[in-house]
């Protein structure tokens, strides 16, 4: 069994901190008393987020890194291990998009989007290594719902996501071979209220967008949290994408067939493109935790409330059941 701190006792380590689902998490984790590690590419965001948690009363360090360089990956977990003396916690969160058909995507921003988000997560995982079996700790990757669903319009990302679970699946193994104590967790969240469909390359006719239902992303931030502090293989974020899962795996002809007629209208909107500068080559701008989807409302996952929270959800289902049977007896006893 793997010990693992508690999070106001962690060092943690965040790839692509500067925006999204990486500043959120750095933001809950500093609040709860951990030593954060920012890392992304944009050096005046991050040094204005240090600074911010710093003023809250936080612990933080910036370091700019673009992960797709092993070498600036390793010097990450260097300038970590520097400034605080361990490495607790390392989660893999940069990642870029394009929104594209597969037939016009274009080599160089294909091999691009691969180098940030699956080599990224190599880099990370190799960096992280070494110094998370000192002491214990935890290395936590971000997939996607499309790690176990491939969408159209997203055939590159879904393919890095699913290169990324099959990473971390067979990383995972090799490292309980060894008996290290490491937990290996990767994380899948449906789709999140963040800046991506801002940030993202987009190739098509239209403005890209993702199915709803769109969750916020203190959702995936406290996943991510409580796989920090808890032994766990893998957690979706949001009940959408663990259904999705589980109904392309047990229906896969029906899931693909479904998507191929709705594609189109759940993947683009009726609006001509937006063209705004993208983040596939250079740092976006301004770094925000949440972003525009398209008129759909971001709202909370009752089902990861619950996951991240059992002895909570424990307790409110045996209330459930105890009104429940005591309303039973008034019946019978009438």
């Amino acid at each position: 069994m793997i010990k693992l701190k508690p999070i106001a006792d962690q060092v943690i380590v965040i790839t692509g901190a500067s925006s999204g689902i990486g500043r959120e998490t750095a933001l809950l984790a500093a609040s709860r008393g951990a030593s954060v590690v920012l890392a992304a590419r944009g050096e005046r965001v991050l040094n204005a987020l240090a600074e911010a948690i710093e003023h809250d009363g936080g612990q933080a360090l910036a370091v700019v890194c673009d992960v797709s360089d092993a070498a600036a990956v390793n010097a990450l977990a260097e300038r970590a291990i520097g400034a605080f003396g361990r490495i607790d916690c390392w989660i893999n969160n940069a990642g870029v998009a394009i929104a594209s058909p597969l037939e016009t995507l274009p080599e160089a921003d294909a091999r691009r989007l691969f180098d940030v988000n699956f080599w990224g997560v190599v880099h990370g995982s190799l960096a992280a290594l070494p110094y998370l079996e000192r002491q214990g700790g935890t290395l936590i990757n971000l997939g996607s719902f499309t790690s176990d669903v491939s969408a159209p319009f997203m055939g590159m990302y879904s393919a890095s996501k699913q290169a990324i679970k099959g990473y971390t699946d067979a990383l995972r193994i090799e490292v309980m071979m060894d008996r290290r104590p490491v937990s290996v967790t990767l994380i899948k969240p449906a789709p999140i209220a963040t800046p991506v469909l801002q940030h993202q390359r987009n190739l098509l006719d239209r403005q890209a967008t993702m199915p709803p239902p769109f969750y916020r992303p203190s959702d995936v931030a406290e996943t991510i949290l409580y796989a920090a502090e808890h032994q766990v293989r893998d957690l979706f974020v949001g009940g959408s994408a663990r259904f999705g899962s589980v109904f392309a795996q047990i229906l896969p002809g029906v899931t693909d067939l479904g998507a191929a007629l709705l594609g189109r209208q759940l993947f683009k909107t009726a609006n001509p493109p937006t063209r705004r500068p993208d983040n596939l080559h250079v740092p976006s701008t301004p770094a925000l935790v949440e972003g525009d989807t398209h008129g759909h409302v971001a709202r909370r996952s009752l089902y990861t409330s619950m996951r991240v929270r059992p002895k909570r959800t424990a307790a409110v289902s045996l209330a459930f059941l105890a009104v429940l049977g005591s309303y039973r007896l008034l019946r019978a006893a009438r």
